[in-house]
């Protein structure tokens, strides 16, 4: 079985484990240098190969994550389409619970990384707290305030920005995944009514009128999951 590509069900399912194991390997190094985060020569190598550069900073890391997230979530939907095309039940059951493992699993990583996330904002809120007080003992530690200040910012702005980019995501799922099964239903109901007309002996040209209408409908069902690709596109556009 074969995506829109090229790529069959299986190098689909074999390239979202790479990403899974990437980046889970990512998300334990930020654990550690979490735990260990005294150590100011802590280094980062967010790499399953020599082909990707290293990433250094935590919170590169962390962005890293979250693309290979969204990258798997959008294999998902693809193999999730996949398997419902496959004709013989048994292979059908067996990718269909492999998908929802590898789903699973993404969804595991996704809230382990936001737990990540919380936690490293709650320290940096610690720390401007410790700063505080050691700005009304000492006083002039205004520009540390001010430094911590932007941090705490910028991270509040950051796990916002993945929410609503979450949320723009699954909303561009759930429209391809229905476009998908109105397809489907689609072909069902031409196949039924080919077979109706052949039955009862109709001409060639109610056929063919039939057979253009469904390359209209067709034309309609792509054009609509290509503008809920493009919105969705355009939307995570303008949150970076």
């Amino acid at each position: 079985m074969e995506a829109g590509g090229g790529a069959t069900l299986s190098e689909i399912y074999q390239s979202a484990q790479r990403l899974l194991l990437r980046a889970t390997g990512g998300l334990e190094r930020l654990e550690r240098e979490r735990l260990d985060s005294s150590s100011s020569a802590t280094s980062f190598s967010y790499a399953s190969s020599s082909s990707m550069p290293s990433i250094e900073d935590p919170e590169d890391l962390a962005s890293a994550i979250k693309r290979d997230i969204t990258q798997i979530r959008s294999l998902c939907a693809e193999m999730d389409r996949l398997w419902r095309s496959i004709p013989a039940r048994g292979q059908r059951d067996l990718w269909r619970r492999k998908v929802e493992q590898v789903a699973e699993k993404v969804d595991s990583l996704k809230e382990s990384l936001d737990k990540h996330l919380f936690r490293q904002q709650k320290r940096m809120l610690e720390v401007k707290e410790r700063a505080d007080l050691l700005a009304r003992a000492n006083g002039d530690s205004a520009h540390v305030l001010r430094i911590f200040d932007e941090e705490a910012q910028a991270m509040e702005s950051a796990r916002n920005s993945s929410i609503m980019l979450e949320e723009a995501y699954a909303t561009g799922v759930a429209v391809l995944s229905k476009y998908s099964e109105q397809r489907d239903r689609l072909k069902r109901a031409q196949k039924k009514a080919l077979d109706i007309l052949n039955t009862v002996g109709l001409s060639n040209t109610v056929l063919k009128l039939i057979e253009r209408r469904h390359r209209v409908d067709k034309r309609i069902a792509y054009t609509g999951m290509v503008l809920t690709i493009v919105v969705v596109l355009a939307f995570m556009w303008w949150i970076h």
